[in-house]
């Protein structure tokens, strides 16, 4: 097998293992399905933006080796941790009370709130230098091929959190009423916790 066949097989494996990863429910997914229902696709494919580029950020950090030392340092990684688990739970929190302002600046906040969620997410990092370098070929140029697989994996990730957000967007005119908004809004956001509590216990050391 040359080269070129053995770089484009590293490259498909790694986008079934990544497919796999995005496909079980994490923050990301609960997170995107409650802001989906509740505020609409708009609001939804704007923190996919934001996820987006917190993931692709994420993996230049980690290329620069920035992850490695996040990853040796404990003090380093218990204050990432701690800031993504209580992000994780402001959010809940803001998608239990009640929506103040206007519905453009509501779904523009949403960018940035993907962006930090993911920027502050260790596991992200950890995937990043521990799951990627195992689908590097050592023949091949390793930073060349740390980019493209970040790029696929991006890719992979984005176009999962779009179609979870066209999915779930659906249910947002049936929430319409008031009422039934914010029993749901409620509902998921008890649920984000959940999650919150979840990462908290899988990404204590």
């Amino acid at each position: 097998m040359d080269i070129t066949s053995l770089l484009s097989s590293n490259i498909a494996a790694f986008a079934l293992a990544s497919l796999l990863i995005e496909l079980t429910p994490g923050p990301n997914m609960s997170w995107l399905a409650m802001l989906a229902a509740s505020e609409g696709r708009l609001a939804g494919l704007k923190a996919v933006a934001g996820i987006g580029l917190g993931l692709a950020l994420g993996g230049a950090v980690a290329a620069f080796g920035v992850g490695e030392l996040i990853q040796a340092s404990d003090l380093a990684y218990e204050v990432l941790r701690w800031a993504g688990i209580g992000f994780l739970l402001y959010l809940a929190y803001d998608g239990w009370r009640e929506p103040t302002g206007d519905g453009v600046g509501q779904s523009a906040r949403n960018f940035w709130r993907g962006l930090m969620a993911n920027l502050l997410n260790p596991k992200a990092y950890i995937f990043y230098i521990s799951v990627l370098p195992a689908f590097i070929d050592p023949k091949g140029d390793p930073m060349h091929q740390t980019w493209v697989l970040t790029a696929v994996y991006v890719a992979i990730a984005t176009g999962v959190h779009l179609a979870l957000v066209i999915a779930t967007g659906t249910l947002q005119p049936v929430l319409s009423v008031p009422s039934r908004a914010r029993i749901v809004r409620r509902v998921m956001s008890v649920l984000l916790a959940g999650v919150a509590l979840w990462f908290a216990i899988s990404t204590a050391r």
